[in-house]
């Protein structure tokens, strides 16, 4: 019932920043969720020159999991590759804004980097669906059709936050 409302308000915000230079996408463990963002972002941000990197709150160089290398592929991304980094003061006073995939994460970023409430996104708060939470569902350790909910509603509020943007 809210979402309607909180979607609109970001979506203002977001259009009323400055231009971007640098997003760093947070999540958990930097393994599911964060690098693919960051990959569909990086995609389409390239032509306009935004940096954009990915980051969570566990140890640094773990391989995303199978299941998600399989579901990423079926959006035409690549995440063989990459391996999780871990958040840091200057990954963080380095972005422009950071988006995070649930409400807990902003807060700790708010709270442990002293970063201010308009620069941390709620990825889940710009889906244009209608949706019961905020949060972007954690696939791991779940089947393939949890990472495939999970990538198709990424790639929904992706798209979103590019047009936002610009």
């Amino acid at each position: 019932m809210l979402h309607p409302l909180r979607r609109q308000r970001v979506l203002d915000a977001l259009r009323r920043r400055p231009r971007l230079t640098s997003l760093l996408v947070v999540c958990h463990g930097n393994i599911c969720r964060s690098p693919f963002a960051a990959a569909l972002l990086r995609r389409a941000s390239a032509r306009n020159g935004v940096r954009v990197d990915s980051a969570g709150f566990l140890g640094p160089g773990r391989p995303p999991p199978p299941e998600a290398v399989a579901a990423a592929a079926r959006h035409g991304v690549d995440l063989s590759a990459h391996r999780s980094q871990f958040v840091t003061a200057d990954r963080v006073r380095l972005a422009n804004l950071i988006v995070v995939m649930d409400p807990t994460q902003g807060r700790e970023i708010r709270d442990r980097f002293g970063r201010a409430g308009r620069d941390v996104l709620v990825l889940g708060d710009l889906d244009p669906e209608p949706i019961d939470t905020s949060t972007i569902q954690d696939p791991l350790h779940q089947p393939p059709r949890v990472f495939a909910e999970t990538y198709a509603r990424i790639e929904r509020c992706v798209r979103e936050l590019e047009r936002a943007i610009g």
